[in-house]
């Protein structure tokens, strides 16, 4: 009997246990290494030396484009995960509707998810060509232009694109998500709310908001996670030019390492980026879990 309670009481560990290991061996000790590395000097070919405490952090943070990439990544973050929840909500509002041609909206909207982001940003990068772009194409053919327009004028409208491709990827993420939440509501509940006199508004936020909130909060971590991440559209679109007007902070610490050979500071804003992530899902964990306490 007591072998019986034993074995039951350590089983669950040893089943976890190879993916304790994997995740040891391949997230922590990376992150592990990489801390290391922020503070260790390192010359243009990699060869990494001795201790130099914050030398590298403060090199980055003194850094010209430092500022500017902050901020990028600053409305980067906020408009795609802001937008993407919100229109991401809506067309899972709009595809849990019971109409005909459902399953086939649900099918080409999983398409801007599945392909690869560096496909989508060379595809959209055609599409706002000023010489021969599908855009210009379109708006000429159809009178709504006398002339072609230049979409890329200035680096604010760039990364403008750039963050309305960012939002048109992302949106199926949330909307799937949501609408995992939608479809795990009971039925009975609108039914007794309608029964009250309750109204559309009322329904979504007594009702809706509440039951979907998981799922809310499940997405919105997880594309802050990956949006801020993100490298292949800006990458593919601008590579950040000119001169890093267009970058977020993963593309400039990627572009300072490998291009301009400055490799301690691009380690030491790869923890920064690192440390600014915790900080924000956790902030945002406990507000939400503070907030399911409460009620």
């Amino acid at each position: 009997m007591n072998t019986s309670l034993n074995r039951n009481k350590w089983e669950p560990y040893v089943w976890l246990l190879p993916s304790v290991l994997l995740i040891a061996i391949f997230v922590v000790f990376p992150i592990l290494i990489v801390f290391k590395l922020s503070f260790s000097e390192i010359s243009k070919a990699g060869v990494v030396g001795g201790f130099v405490g914050f030398d590298n952090y403060v090199e980055a943070v003194h850094l010209p484009a430092f500022k500017v990439v902050m901020l990028n990544t600053l409305y980067w973050v906020l408009s795609v995960v802001g937008l993407s929840t919100i229109l991401g909500f809506i067309i899972a509002m709009v595809l849990n509707q019971k109409f005909r041609g459902r399953k086939i909206a649900r099918s080409i909207l999983v398409f801007p998810w599945a392909t690869s982001l560096v496909i989508q940003a060379s595809v959209w990068n055609y599409i706002i060509k000023y010489e021969y772009g599908n855009l210009n194409n379109v708006l000429l053919n159809t009178g709504i232009i006398n002339q072609a327009v230049n979409w890329r004028s200035s680096y604010p409208v760039e990364f403008v694109w750039e963050c309305a491709v960012g939002i048109f990827v992302t949106v199926p993420f949330v909307t799937f998500c949501v609408l995992s939440g939608l479809q795990s509501i009971d039925g009975s509940l609108y039914e007794a709310a309608t029964m009250d006199g309750a109204g559309f508004w009322s329904k979504l936020r007594h009702i809706t908001l509440p039951m979907v909130r998981p799922s809310l909060t499940v997405s919105t971590v997880l594309n802050i996670i990956y949006v801020f991440n993100s490298f292949p559209i800006i990458y593919t679109m601008t590579k950040g030019a000119p001169a890093h007007k267009t970058d977020t902070m993963i593309t400039y610490l990627y572009m300072l390492s490998f291009y301009e050979r400055k490799k301690g500071p691009a380690t030491a804003l790869s923890v920064i980026g690192f440390l600014i992530l915790c900080f924000c899902a956790g902030v945002y964990m406990m507000t939400v879990m503070r907030r399911e306490e409460e009620q």
